[in-house]
């Protein structure tokens, strides 16, 4: 199994509000990929941080191996919502991908 965890940070030019709109979608596009992506086992969405996080949302996502996480990466329907989504909101990304 491998998990692949991303930490988003969004744009400061938003309000909270259109931030809340934008975490809803991004949990929303991320989470439908469950059963849609070959390989993919759990995807899960954190949106609401504690005051104590200096980050937005939370990604956190296991795949079957290392080769289905690539397949992830460019498959149409995780392609779409990263740039419909994720891409034109958010400021910075780490991601940290690892074997469990």
């Amino acid at each position: 199994m491998v998990k692949h965890v991303i930490l988003w940070t969004l744009k400061s030019e938003y309000s909270k509000e259109e931030k809340a709109g934008i975490k809803a979608g991004i949990k929303s596009g991320l989470e439908g990929l469950k059963g849609v992506v070959p390989g993919l086992v759990d995807i899960k969405v954190n949106t609401e941080p504690l005051d104590s996080s200096n980050c937005d949302v939370m990604l956190d996502s296991t795949f079957e191996d290392e080769a289905s996480l690539k397949g992830y990466s460019v498959h149409p329907s995780h392609v779409e919502v990263a740039n419909t989504k994720v891409r034109p909101y958010t400021a910075s990304r780490v991601c940290m991908d690892y074997e469990v």
